[in-house]
C-alpha cells in the first residue's frame, strides 16, 4: 500500500500540533482532512521516527498472518460442516 505521507513527516505534524500549531492550519498546510489528521494524531502522538518506522513494519508483517489465520478459520468452518454432513 502506498503512504502519502513519511514516517517523519507524520511525526513532525504531531509535533507541531503539541507544539501549539491549531490543527485546521496544519490541514489546509498537508492537504488532508481533520479525521485523518487526528487519526495520525491517536496512533503516533507521543512516537519518535523510530518508533513510527517499528510500528508500521508491524503492521506489516502482522497483514498476512491476519490472513492466514481467516484462511484457517474458513478451512476450519468448511470441514466441521463437511463432518456434520457425512455423519
Amino acid at each position: 500500500m502506498k503512504r502519502r505521507f513519511s514516517d517523519e513527516q507524520i511525526t513532525g505534524m504531531t509535533k507541531e500540533y503539541a507544539a501549539g500549531v491549531k490543527a485546521q492550519e496544519q490541514c489546509r498546510e498537508y492537504g488532508l482532512s481533520d479525521a485523518t489528521f487526528y487519526k495520525y494524531k491517536a496512533k503516533f502522538g507521543d512516537m519518535n521516527v523510530s518508533g513510527t518506522k517499528k510500528l508500521r513494519a508491524l503492521e506489516d508483517e502482522n497483514n498476512p498472518l491476519k490472513q492466514m489465520f481467516a484462511d484457517a478459520m474458513l478451512d476450519n468452518v468448511a470441514l466441521k460442516d463437511l463432518a456434520t454432513r457425512n455423519c
